[in-house]
């Protein structure tokens, strides 16, 4: 556990941002992760809310060998088994169950599971997880619970997702606890429809500015 604990650090602390993608295709997962690493935000997630995910990261993973391509909504082991031989770097889950949890101990794939409050986070790192998902971020207390969390957890790190937007991201990134933010608002869904790619990108570059990383 303490080495994909480590490689889960390696990978977040490459951007302030994890962009959180659903994808239509495969081609436009392509351009976007393009546009998005070309920006800065070399980290990015495709969740698993479309069919065109699993096949999304495989050619992500082959196409573009510099982006750190994670599976997100990964709700079962059926999910993970998938997303590992798509050749995900890593695997992140909305919440966590025992049995997800106890999955993920057998898989090579490092994972990034999801709580929403303090015994979520004590079920975690009974199963030796101290990097989490705090999801939904702002509506599970957002700053505060986080900032409350430091005292009793004060190994634990986490990267929030879920309402978190321009502007408030960065009060979230300046706590100690927080490696990185999760976030779609870089990609405009009117831009993203257009194929505005050059829109996206500039949005992206922009969350480059929220932190020195």
């Amino acid at each position: 556990m303490p080495q994909a604990i480590a490689k889960i650090d390696e990978y977040l602390r490459k951007a302030p941002v994890l962009p959180v993608l659903a994808v239509d295709d495969v081609p436009q997962a392509i351009a976007l992760a393009t546009a998005l690493a070309d920006a800065g935000l070399i980290v990015i997630e495709i969740t698993l809310r479309t069919a065109a995910a699993v096949p999304a990261i495989a050619a992500i993973r082959a196409q573009l060998p510099h982006v750190i391509v994670s599976a997100g909504t990964v709700l079962t082991k059926a999910d993970l088994h998938a997303v590992q031989a798509a050749g995900a770097h890593f695997a992140i889950s909305p919440g966590a169950t025992d049995t997800l949890l106890h999955a993920a101990e057998s898989m090579s794939m490092p994972f990034l599971p999801g709580v929403a409050n303090a015994s979520d986070i004590q079920r975690g790192l009974e199963f030796g997880y101290q990097r989490f998902k705090l999801f939904p971020a702002t509506a599970v207390g957002g700053v505060e619970a986080l900032k409350a969390y430091a005292g009793p957890f004060a190994s634990v790190k986490f990267c929030p997702t879920g309402g978190i937007n321009a502007g408030n991201a960065a009060s979230f990134l300046a706590l100690s606890n927080v490696i990185t933010v999760g976030g779609s608002w870089m990609v405009d869904k009117a831009a993203l429809k257009a194929g505005n790619f050059a829109a996206i990108k500039l949005a992206a570059a922009a969350c480059m500015g929220l932190r020195s990383v």
